[in-house]
């Protein structure tokens, strides 16, 4: 299968960068053939026009969205690697979302109701905080993400969310045993989702 693997993090050497590089190698060593975007290093703009929103063919013939859409088109799976920063995505990956999951491609409303156009196609999230989970969990905000991100974003879209794997307490001087735990975590979903029937 064709993997789009979308990752978004400033810092080429930071954890959530290894979790992308490493997922990406294992995704390859099962057979599959999967494309590691790295949205900073592209230098991915974020910022929707006017002209996107609307039917403007100029716009949306933009050659950075088409080639976003043609590559998340030809794929049977997404997994987006990012850091929860105020339990939210970075912008640059926000603004991914906002650019090419665009009505008329990742969804159409009819009549108040959102119906995703990108069903068959399966995703996985990983994402990292510096907080502990447990903490987001007492109080409802784990929830809160799983509502906005998980379902309103990609459900929405009609991705099969197969797994939210999220990484907690995270900070710049983690041990090496710690992040090659972290490192067997991703390696091990992608083998769990996309490797032989164990």
């Amino acid at each position: 299968m064709k993997h789009l693997i979308v990752v978004a993090h400033p810092n080429v050497g930071s954890l959530t960068m290894e979790l992308a590089r490493r997922y990406t190698e294992q995704v390859q060593s099962l057979g599959h053939s999967p494309q590691l975007v790295d949205l900073y290093r592209v230098g991915f703009n974020p910022v929707l026009t006017a002209g996107e929103l609307t039917d403007d063919a100029p716009a949306r013939a933009n050659p950075e969205l088409v080639t976003a859409q043609e590559d998340l088109r030809a794929v049977a799976v997404l997994t987006v690697i990012y850091p929860l920063w105020w339990l939210s995505m970075p912008a640059i990956l926000k603004g991914y979302i906002d650019r090419v999951f665009a009505r008329g491609f990742a969804y159409e409303s009819r009549e108040g109701t959102v119906h995703g156009l990108l069903k068959g196609k399966r995703c996985v999230l990983i994402t990292l905080s510096g907080a502990p989970l447990s903490t987001f969990a007492a109080d409802g905000r784990w929830n809160a993400v799983q509502s906005l991100q998980d379902t309103h974003i990609f459900r929405s879209a009609g991705f099969e969310l197969l797994e939210h794997l999220h990484i907690a307490e995270v900070h710049p001087n983690l041990s090496r045993q710690t992040v090659d735990g972290h490192v067997e975590r991703v390696k091990d979903c992608a083998r769990r989702h996309f490797g032989p029937p164990r």
